[in-house]
């Protein structure tokens, strides 16, 4: 898998929609969108592209995932399969 880059400013505004989700949590769309039971994905509007960050919550605690820049309309499939791996690990079912 190939590495993505992102600057300093694309950083900021990652963290700062992971903090929006974090500290307001339960919250919508557009920050938040659900994936599927137990997986959401925060948006973020990036200058020339978009990344989306796979978070789930346990308990009190918003577990990111996996995160990526997205490429197309779908989330990518890889992309989806490799954060269902880790939720399946974090829940201890593998």
């Amino acid at each position: 898998m190939a590495e993505i880059l992102v600057d300093g400013g694309d950083k900021k505004t990652i963290g700062e929609d992971i903090k929006t989700v974090q500290f307001g949590w339960p919250i919508g769309m557009p920050v938040v969108r659900k994936i599927e039971p137990g997986l959401w994905e925060v948006r973020s509007s990036l200058k020339n592209r978009i990344a989306r960050v796979l978070f789930t919550v346990q308990g009190n605690y918003m577990v990111l995932l996996h995160g990526f820049i997205k490429k197309s309309q779908k989330t990518p499939l890889e992309d989806l399969k490799l954060a269902r791996e880790r939720l399946s690990k974090l829940r201890g079912e593998q």
